[in-house]
């Protein structure tokens, strides 16, 4: 999958466990929105996360 353009955050990895101590994998995935952005001065199509886009770390082509 995706990964975000500007943290470079990934799907994370774990397992969810529960009270009788029975574990299976689980993942923990990034909100991404592929938006256009201004790269170098030139829009760009690249996935970014809602968090980016939400901080204001991002001008939006």
């Amino acid at each position: 999958m995706a990964k975000d353009f500007l943290t470079g955050s990934r799907t994370h990895f774990g397992n969810t466990r529960s009270h009788a101590l029975n574990h299976s994998r689980r993942s923990w995935k990034p909100n991404l929105q592929k938006v256009r952005i201004l790269v170098d001065g030139k829009p760009k199509r690249v996935w970014v996360s809602a968090r980016a886009l939400k901080s204001g770390k991002i001008e939006r082509a």
